[in-house]
Order: C-alpha cells, then structure tokens, then sequence
C-alpha cells in the first residue's frame, strides 16, 4: 500500500474513533468529586478517573453508556444490567460492589406520578454511579446540596440521600392521593357523586401503579441495608434500614389507600343502583296507577257494533269519571299500604 491510500484509511479510522468516543461522552451527564465535607467539585468526562470518592450520573439513553462504563472499569455485565430497559426494583452484590435498581415517582413536568423512572445505582466503597433515562428530581436535589456545600460527605451518605429524597416525593404523593380520596369520600355522600367515577378509576390506577414498584422496591433496600454494614459502615447501614421502613410504610399506605378507593367506588355503585332503582319504582307506580284506565280507554276505543254508550251525550263523561275514580282508588291503595 502506497502512502497516498494510507492517508485516507487512516483519516476513516481517526474520524471513526472520535465519533466512537463521543458518542460514549454524549452518556455523561456529570461527574462530582467529593470533598468529604459536605461539598463536591464538578468534573468534565475527562477528569473522572483521577477522582475518589466520585459519583458519576450517567444518561443511558444517550450514547454509548456501556462501553462508557466498561472504560471506567466496571464489570461488562454489571453495565449490561445497569442500561437494561426493562427493569423492576432488585439488589444484588458482586465482589466488586452493589447494584440496585430503584423506582421514583415521576414529578417532572406534563407526566403523571404513576409514570414511574427507574434509577440504576452501581455502588462501590469509593465510588456511585447512578444511571437513569429520563430526569430524576431527586438527584438534581443531591446535586445542588454538594453544590453548596451542604450534601453528603460520603459514598454512603451520598447514597442514602439520593434514596431518601425519592422516598420523601413517594411520600407527598401518597399524600396528595390521601387528600384527593378524602374529597371523593364526602363526594361519594352527594347527589352528583356519579359524575366523578372516571376520576376515581384513575385515580386506583394510579395507586396501583404505584404499589406495583414499591412492593418490590422494599426488598432490594432490604438487601441493600444488609449489605451496606460491610461496604459503608454499620451508621450507614441503620440509616438505609430506616429507609427500607419508609418504603414499607408507604406500600401499606397505598394498601390503605386502595381499599378505601374500593369502598368509594362500591358506594359510588350502590348510589347509581339507587338512583336507577327508585327512577324504575316512580315508573312502576305511575304505570299499575294508569293500568285500569288503559284498560277502559282500550276497551271503548273499540270499533265494534253495539259498543254501550255511543248514543248517549253523557256516555263520556261518565267513561272519563269512572277512569278517574280508579286511578284514584289504586294511587289511595297504593298510599295506604306506604308503597309510596
């Protein structure tokens, strides 16, 4: 090969590689070294691997995140879990650290709570990587405190304050929920209660929705708690046990919760029924009231020869006086015996 076909084989092959690594940096959202006092400085992707204790908060969706990863030094499996799509709330441990993949209500604007966003943590005794698809509040909370110098001074503490946040959003919406039954139990006691059952529907989606990820969310923190004595220390390990509690608290919350939204709707039903049994009750009395008179107004609106009364002027009156006296014997009996 001649150096006039080297130059642009390896022009290709130069361009190829600086495309390859951006498309790796593109998954780098930021990077914060810890200062251990509670601040953090912000590192570019070319700083990180100089740093310790690090967190580095990486977009899965964006770039390369797994050869990302695997240039940091974490195991290619371990990254393959951690860019899953699919994923439900599960920890385990490795011999080189923790992974844990958590569930936050998503609080972002124009999207619904139920709409949940996953959060992948990979945790080391000296370092967290946390991956996510779409913005997670909790983290940018995390991020402003070291910012100002008043965050974690840890990898454990980092840790439980990105869960402790989440668990702190989990809790004000289940809040709201409880406010918003609340309204729909004095609702329930109200005429125009039917109205609002496509309301109520949604709103058990939404608990149930919830309860899906956060049942399962209690046993990877449970599985994190027990590991964490031996990677971060047994103040830690209390810490994220009190968290495991919380999210415990809150599924029986939301167990709370659904069957008080299973009574509204039942009582909702039984209102409708009601409602839909005295409409048919007022339509069966008015028709055994006027049943008779029917009868009589069909029988003379025969055109058969020799019907009585054709030739006599006060035959219609008499007719009409007669229906009027049955109509109000029947509604007399029917008033007698309380039927209304």
């Amino acid at each position: 090969m001649n150096p006039g076909q080297l130059r642009p084989t390896l022009r290709t092959t130069i361009a190829r590689m600086e495309h390859e690594l951006t498309a790796e940096q593109d998954c780098f959202v930021f990077g914060i070294a810890l200062d251990g006092r509670g601040g953090g400085a912000e590192l570019t992707h070319a700083e990180v691997a100089a740093h310790n204790p690090l967190w580095l908060h990486l977009d899965y969706s964006r770039g390369n995140a797994l050869a990302w990863m695997i240039r940091q030094g974490v195991d290619a499996q371990v990254a393959e879990s951690l860019i899953r799509p699919d994923t439900r709330p599960r920890a385990f441990a490795t011999g080189q650290g923790l992974l844990v993949v958590l569930r936050a209500v998503n609080l972002n604007p124009g999207a619904e709570p139920e709409d949940m966003v996953s959060l992948r943590m990979w945790i080391e005794a000296d370092r967290l990587i946390t991956v996510r698809q779409r913005r997670l509040l909790s983290i940018q909370d995390v991020r402003e405190s070291l910012q100002d110098g008043h965050g974690p001074d840890s990898i454990g503490a980092l840790v439980i304050g990105v869960i402790e946040r989440m668990a702190n959003r989990i809790a004000d919406v289940i809040e709201q929920t409880d406010v918003r039954l609340t309204d729909f139990e004095t609702l329930a006691m109200q005429p125009e209660a039917a109205e609002s059952r496509q309301e109520l529907m949604a709103l058990r989606r939404q608990i149930a929705t919830v309860r899906r990820f956060l049942a399962p969310q209690r046993e990877a923190l449970d599985i994190l708690h027990r590991q964490a004595a031996s990677l971060f220390g047994a103040e830690h390990a209390f810490a994220l046990r009190e968290q495991a509690d919380r999210i415990a608290r809150h599924v029986e919350d939301l167990d709370l919760l659904r069957e008080r939204a299973l009574v509204v709707q039942e009582e909702l039903f039984n209102q409708i029924a009601q409602q839909q049994n005295t409409r048919m009750y007022v339509l069966s009395v008015v028709a055994a009231i006027f049943m008779p008179v029917t009868f009589v107004t069909g029988l003379f609106g025969m055109n058969v020869a020799d019907l009585p009364g054709t030739d006599t002027p006060q035959a219609f009156w008499i007719v009409t006086g007669v229906m009027l006296l049955l109509g109000a014997g029947i509604a007399g009996a029917m008033r007698m015996r309380r039927w209304f």
